[in-house]
Formats: C-alpha cells, sequence, structure tokens
C-alpha cells in the first residue's frame, strides 16, 4: 500500500513539473510572438497607417488639403509621418507631386488630424496622398 501511495505521489509531482514547462513555454512563445508582432509593425508603417483626406480651394487659389492618420497597429507608435501629395487633372493626368512631413506621436488606435496649403499646379481637380514612410518606435513614445 505504502508503495501505492509512493507511486501515486511521484505520479503527481511529474505532472505538476509538466505542467510548469508548459506553462513557462506558452509564456516564451507569447513574448516571441508579441516581439515578431512589434517588429513587423516597426517596419512596415505603411501596412498600419491609413491616411483619409479631402481638399478644396482658399480665397487666394490656394489648395488646401485636410486629413487624418490613423494608426492600425497594435503596439508600435509611430512619428514624422512622410506623406506624398499627388495633384490629378479631371482626366486622371498626374501634373505634380509633393512630399509633407506630419511631425507628431501616433500612438496605437489613434487618429491624428492634418492641414496644409498648396498652390497646386493650373488644372489641378484632385489631390490623392499616401504613406511615403514613417519612423516606427515600439518602446511607446510620447
Amino acid at each position: 500500500m505504502q508503495k501505492l501511495g509512493s507511486i501515486l505521489i511521484i505520479i503527481v509531482l511529474l505532472s505538476a513539473c509538466e505542467s510548469k514547462k508548459e506553462e513557462k513555454n506558452f509564456e516564451k512563445s507569447y513574448e516571441t510572438v508579441k516581439e515578431t508582432l512589434a517588429e513587423k509593425e516597426k517596419n512596415n508603417p505603411k501596412r498600419f497607417l491609413m491616411v483619409t483626406n479631402r481638399d478644396r480651394k482658399n480665397l487666394i487659389g490656394q489648395t488646401v488639403v485636410m486629413g487624418s492618420i490613423s494608426n492600425k497597429a497594435t503596439v508600435c507608435w509611430y512619428k514624422d509621418v512622410e506623406l506624398r501629395l499627388s495633384f490629378f487633372s479631371k482626366t486622371g493626368a498626374k501634373l505634380d507631386e509633393g512630399l509633407e512631413t506630419i511631425y507628431e506621436n501616433i500612438g496605437p488606435g489613434q487618429t491624428v488630424k492634418f492641414k496644409t496649403k498648396y498652390f497646386a499646379p493650373k488644372g489641378t481637380d484632385s489631390v490623392a496622398i499616401s504613406i511615403n514612410k514613417a519612423i516606427g518606435d515600439i518602446s511607446g513614445a510620447e
């Protein structure tokens, strides 16, 4: 009977050790996935930053571009977002391009508004904006 009790105690202890090993492996795995996600977000800002815009003419003939940049990343902050502005005619011909940098920190899930003015080329009907580049930061800037 004592041998049976000893065997049961050994089995319980071994299974407890196995569960602790699994828990440690899970924690390591979770941290690895989290780091991998952070690195992906940091190295691919164009995939995680979304820009929307609208434009209008002001009284002195400038094209006023207003918009917002949204950060869809889960852990990465972005800053110094460089936007590419493309000016198009009514027929869709690209007339000109320009770069504009938004010097803001944009945290995960945050949206930042911007406004800029240009003397657009003659015949400009619309302005398209895309993310050119940004600096990713996984340390949580603010």
